[in-house]
């Protein structure tokens, strides 16, 4: 690569920094969401963005394991998704 010479891999862990930026934004909402469904929902984007990060970052960094924790990461995600849903449900909540 030439010096100063834009590459992808810059671009897509400047597009990951700015991921974790909107998670910090989204960390308020989880922790100062005024219903239970803000705070559901945030966690629920925290755990997408999570996936999303990794994965640039494997892009970026040019680690294919991180896909894999990324993959794990989701799964898990989803699994928590539906068990907070039917535990609120359960409850009485409406989601």
């Amino acid at each position: 690569m030439i010096p100063g010479e834009f590459a992808i891999n810059d671009l897509f862990l400047g597009a990951a920094a700015l991921f974790i930026v909107l998670a910090i934004m989204m960390f308020y909402r989880a922790v100062m969401g005024p219903t239970t469904q803000d705070r559901l929902l945030a966690v629920n984007v925290l755990g997408t963005n999570t996936v999303v990060i990794l994965a640039l970052l494997a892009a970026g960094l040019d680690e294919p394991w991180f896909l894999d924790i990324a993959l794990i990461y989701a799964l898990l995600n989803f699994l928590m998704a539906v068990a907070i849903s039917k535990f609120t449900v359960e409850r009485g909540g409406v989601l």
